[in-house]
């Protein structure tokens, strides 16, 4: 399996924590030295492992909040 590299760019928060200490949290990544997108997904309090996520671009995240914003 190849070796996925990435760097948070930006933590912009955590949304939850699970009962082992997983954060669910958004962030902005580079995943393998591409441009930066917005990430959520959970990551040991270390960042040393990450469960599986959704990653936006920019106008996906938009889109995404005004959608939220319907949600009374």
């Amino acid at each position: 399996m190849a070796e996925i590299k990435f760097e948070i760019m930006k933590t912009i928060g955590a949304i939850s924590t699970s009962p082992k200490g997983w954060n669910k949290e958004l962030n902005l990544i580079s995943w393998n030295g591409k441009e930066p997108k917005y990430d959520l997904r959970d990551w040991a309090p270390d960042h040393s492992k990450m469960g599986k996520g959704v990653t936006l671009s920019d106008q996906e995240l938009k889109a995404l909040k005004e959608l939220l914003n319907t949600i009374e």
